[in-house]
């Protein structure tokens, strides 16, 4: 009898291991982003979200075959609303750092472009180091690398940190800063729009890898491993027969991968 029920048990755990596999089968892919970085992420007029992250990011869940759906966060929760569950992924421009590693696990990078300081036009400046910007009030968005980097760098200058891009540059826009650091795709969107009629690029640059990383990957929760070998695959495949070309020549005038 004793035999019975050991094997009864053990068909029981098999079926409760198979069981639990066929529930983990990624179906559909909740992908959480930001909303307020454009050209990568942005609502348009009709309040739908568009950019190049989010046409990566459906074109990566056609060749998974699974059904995407995104969720939109604010910028300073975006982490820990994905530990929380509130979705699966993360793709909104995110640099790969050492620190974001010690809470999530990363793919491959899917794009790298380089930092940029904007400043009033006829600003005159050319020292861009911390010595040279020292006195200086200088503005990012907040829990971003660049805002990282001018903490712990430029210690002689006066940082201001915003929750969005848009407010750092409206306030360098308004003659509150004297500088704006953020990513130089970003800075030269907005200088297309009227409101950037004040301000010129000033600067770019590839900054340190400590703070700047190895580029903007997708954020997923640690040890969830097949679905980082999904997103990996399918991002060589669209590198490999043209699809991911075809969206970077959409927003962009060069290569960012």
């Amino acid at each position: 009898m004793k035999t019975i029920k050991k094997i009864a048990l053990a068909a029981a755990f098999v079926m409760a291991v198979a069981g639990g596999a066929q529930a983990k089968e990624w179906k559909t892919v909740r992908i959480g982003t930001e909303g307020a970085y454009p050209p990568f992420n942005y609502f348009d007029s009709n309040k739908e979200l568009q950019g190049f992250d989010i046409e990566i990011s459906k074109a990566l869940c056609e060749r998974m075959q699974v059904e995407c759906t995104f969720v939109a966060q604010d910028w300073d929760g975006i982490i820990p609303a994905l530990l929380a569950k509130k979705y699966d992924a993360i793709i909104a421009s995110m640099s790969i750092t050492e620190e974001r590693k010690k809470k999530v696990d990363f793919t491959d990078k899917y794009y790298q472009t380089p930092a940029g300081f904007v400043m009033a036009k006829g600003a005159g400046h050319s020292d861009f180091t911390p010595a040279g910007l020292a006195g200086k009030t200088i503005g990012a968005q907040s829990a971003t690398t660049h805002a990282s980097y001018l903490e712990d760098v430029y210690t002689d200058s006066t940082i201001r940190l915003y929750g969005t891009q848009d407010e750092a540059n409206l306030d360098l826009a308004n003659g509150r800063l004297d500088a704006v650091l953020a990513d130089s795709v970003v800075l030269g969107e907005w200088l297309k729009t009227e409101d950037a009629g004040c301000c010129d690029m000033a600067h770019t640059f590839s900054g340190p890898v400590k703070y700047f990383g190895e580029g903007a990957g997708i954020a997923i929760r640690q040890g969830e491993d097949e679905l980082k070998a999904m997103f990996n695959n399918a991002l060589a495949e669209i590198l490999a027969d043209g699809t991911y070309a075809k969206i970077n020549d959409k927003y962009f005038s060069f290569s960012v991968y």
